[in-house]
Parts: C-alpha cells; sequence; structure tokens
C-alpha cells in the first residue's frame, strides 16, 4: 500500500526480514512514532481496530468474532491490536492453520493486560520495537559513518560544516516525531506538551482499566525528566518528588506507575553493561533512565532553547539522551544491543554497543570539543580495567560541536552524531 510521502525507515528492512520468517510481524512502539505508516508501506491490505467510523464497528465485530476482521488481502495490517487483546490468540490461530509466511502485520501503541492473551506467539509472531526518528532517518545526520563500519574498521574520516549549540538544541527539542518535521523547535515542543497532556487525559486507564491519578503520573514524569540519563532509583525519585513538588509518592505507587509508562513505551530505560569476563570489579546493576524520546524530557522541563543554552548542564543530560535514542536505533538495525557501564568506583562509560558475536564498543557523549580529551582518557583508562581478558573493539566519543569524524593519534574515535547512522 505505497505512499508518495513515505519516508523510509530503519526498521523497514527488519519488517521485511521477518515476514520472511514468521506467518506474522507485531510493531510496537509510542503513538506517532510513525508504526502505521511503515506497516501500511508493507501491507496488502488493512483494518483499523482504533478507528470511530460506524460507531466502532471494527472494535465491535473484532470483539464479537474476531476472524471477522482477519480476512483480506496479505500482509493484512491489524492497527492497534491491543483495543482488542483476543486478536493476538485469534492472529496465532490462524498462522497455526497455514504454513503461509507474512500473513499479518500488527501494530500497538501499548502492551495490554496478560489476561486474555493466551499464547505469547513464540514462533509464529515476530515483535519488532518502532521508536521516534533518528537524525539519520530526519536527514539530519549525513550518514557518512556507519556504526557496522566502525566494527568492520572500514572507516573513513571525513569533515562537516561547523555546528553551532543552538542546531543542537533545536533537534533535541523538535525530537524524533514524524509529524512534527518541518516545525520550528518551539512549535515541536508545543507538539511534545500535547501529546504528554493527551497521554495523561486519555491512556492511562486503557493499559488495564484501572483508574490512575494523572496529577501524580506528572509529578513522576517531571521527576524522570529531571534525571533523565541518570540511574535514579525509586527512592531517588520519591526524594527528588518531596524536594521539588512538595508532594509525596509512595514507592508502590512510583513503581506501578513506571511499569504503565513502559507499557505506554513512553520510558525505555537503557541496561547495565555485564562483561562477563573474570573480574573483581563490581558493576551496578542499575538501569539509567531515558524518554523513548527526549522532547518529552525538554517538555516536562518547560524547557526552551535560551533556557537550555543558559543551563549546559540540563542540556548535556538531553542531549545524551538524544545520541543513545539514535543509537539504540542504529544498533538494532544491525542486530546490536546497547547498554551503559557504571561500577561501585564511580567509573562510567555513557554507551556500550555489543554486536551479536560478542565484539564491544565503548561510547562517551559530550557537547562541546573542549571536553573531548578528557572523554577519551576516560574511555582508555576504564576500557584498559574492564577489558583485560576482552578487549573493546573501538572506543569513541560522540561529540555534538565537532567539525569532523575522525581517528585521534591514541587510537579513539571522534564522531559527530550529524554523520552517523547504522
Amino acid at each position: 500500500m505505497e505512499n508518495e510521502f513515505y519516508r523510509s525507515r530503519l526498521i523497514d528492512e527488519q519488517i521485511q526480514y521477518y515476514l520472511r520468517l514468521f506467518g506474522a510481524v507485531s510493531i510496537e512502539g509510542p503513538k506517532w512514532s510513525g508504526k502505521t505508516w511503515s506497516a501500511l508501506h508493507h501491507a496488502k491490505s488493512v483494518v483499523y481496530i482504533g478507528s470511530d467510523a460506524g460507531n466502532f464497528q471494527n472494535k465491535v465485530l473484532a470483539e464479537t468474532d474476531p476472524s471477522l476482521v482477519l480476512t483480506g488481502e496479505k500482509p493484512r495490517l491489524i492497527d492497534e491490536w491491543q483495543e482488542v487483546p483476543r486478536l493476538w490468540d485469534a492472529v496465532r490461530h490462524a498462522v497455526d492453520q497455514s504454513t503461509q509466511k507474512g500473513q499479518f502485520i500488527l501494530t500497538g501503541s501499548s502492551t495490554p493486560p496478560y489476561k486474555g492473551v493466551l499464547h505469547s506467539g513464540v514462533g509464529r509472531i515476530a515483535q519488532i520495537r518502532m521508536r521516534p526518528m533518528s537524525l539519520f532517518e530526519m536527514g539530519r545526520s549525513s550518514g557518512a559513518v556507519s556504526l557496522k563500519g566502525l566494527f568492520a574498521e572500514t572507516f573513513t574520516p571525513v569533515a562537516a560544516d561547523e555546528v553551532s549549540l543552538r542546531t543542537l538544541v533545536d533537534v533535541t527539542l523538535q525530537g524524533g516525531w514524524p509529524g512534527a518535521l518541518g516545525f520550528s523547535a518551539k512549535e515541536a515542543s508545543d507538539i511534545s506538551s500535547k501529546y504528554i497532556e493527551t497521554i495523561l487525559t486519555n491512556d492511562l486507564g486503557r493499559v488495564d482499566d484501572v483508574k490512575r491519578s494523572p496529577h501524580k503520573m506528572r509529578l513522576l514524569l517531571r521527576s524522570l525528566a529531571r534525571n533523565v540519563s541518570t540511574t535514579a532509583s525509586v527512592r531517588t525519585l520519591m526524594r527528588d518528588i518531596t524536594e521539588h513538588d512538595e508532594e509525596s509518592l509512595d514507592s508502590q505507587t512510583i513503581t506501578s506507575y513506571l511499569d504503565v509508562l513502559s507499557r505506554l513505551f513512553l520510558i525505555e530505560n537503557q541496561p547495565p553493561f555485564s562483561t562477563n569476563l573474570r573480574s573483581s570489579i563490581r558493576v551496578k546493576q542499575m538501569e539509567k533512565r531515558h524518554f523513548t524520546d527526549p522532547s518529552l524530557a525538554a517538555a516536562l522541563l518547560g524547557a526552551n532553547a535560551e533556557r537550555l543554552i543558559g543551563d549546559l548542564e540540563t542540556f548535556g543530560f538531553l542531549f545524551e539522551s538524544l545520541c543513545i535514542r539514535d543509537l539504540r536505533i542504529y544498533a538494532e538495525a544491525s542486530g546490536y544491543s546497547i547498554s551503559h557501564y557504571q561500577d561501585y568506583e564511580n567509573n562510567e562509560i555513557d554507551a556500550v554497543v555489543e554486536t551479536d558475536d560478542g565484539r564491544w564498543a565503548a561510547f562517551e557523549i559530550k557537547v562541546g570539543f573542549h571536553e573531548v580529551d578528557k572523554a577519551a582518557q576516560n574511555l582508555k583508562r576504564i576500557a584498559t580495567r574492564i577489558g583485560q581478558h576482552h578487549k573493546p573493539a573501538f572506543l569513541a566519543v560522540i561529540c555534538g560541536m565537532s567539525r569532523a569524524s575522525y581517528r585521534r593519534d591514541d587510537g579513539v574515535y571522534v564522531l559527530s552524531p550529524f554523520m552517523l547512522r547504522n
């Protein structure tokens, strides 16, 4: 179902690949990230379960008899399937009845409650995570430096035009939402603010039919924004809410609400790096907190370009989150994974990318070029400690204001986010 306005996404290759291997593919991710458009690009027919047409007739039909909405040319897209969780089992059953691959594409912007979903779908339904667009997908990165190429040692240094701090701030505020392309940073920020309000107003109870307080959720979201790109614990979030908002949330409420935010794909934490090596180094097993897009954190902080330029410490955390978003997209498009490193001696690495064959690379993320030397020294020092038995494939500093991507004399790469791709 071709659309002349469709902008290609890195996930397209994954969708095509898994449609050849499985009877169905489920594309999951936050609202407004482009799931439906990408699915339509690969589908030959579609049914919109969440459509209000005919007094939500498609949803009523699916609830009455799920098989009624599965008939159509294959691959058939079932959009927002989680509105009727029984559809998962219906699709699994339909796949079981045929040896044909690529029969269905499911899209969902939240994870439904487990009751009503009887089978995991293992072997029948491949699950893929879609995120907002990376700088490369938005056309803001030239793609001259490939993550896969760095591991393959095919890197070629490349220079580019000077990048201003205002440009870095603007792309962070704009975020990777396809619908915000072409808008100014101010307009995109307003869209992100309304996005959050819509989630708080309409979607909190739709995850599992449990009534939750939008006010309490807003308090938690603001605290998460203040602690983005950190390993803040639930206890830390509790103290932060009390300190900044002079209100309190108990640990049980925070834990429950964090689960809801995860199921709505609004947050996606960065797991800790496990060296799996014969080492006495004690590694902290805490996840680093991120929103699915840094624009959401910026909107919750009420940040605009002027405020962020005047508060580079806060912007540094938001910029790190933007780079993690992009690294995650590039890594997963290549079959890699991303984590972070933190030990009990206060040694930290912003991002660790691991390949499917066990190689790994370490990244530090910095805004200004003056921070590159210190970041490179930090990478080399920590890599020496943790890489005694399994050395890293390479070390790199992603520098927002670097005018080039190149390899330093000490072997550490300096990379511009405006040149990266998968």
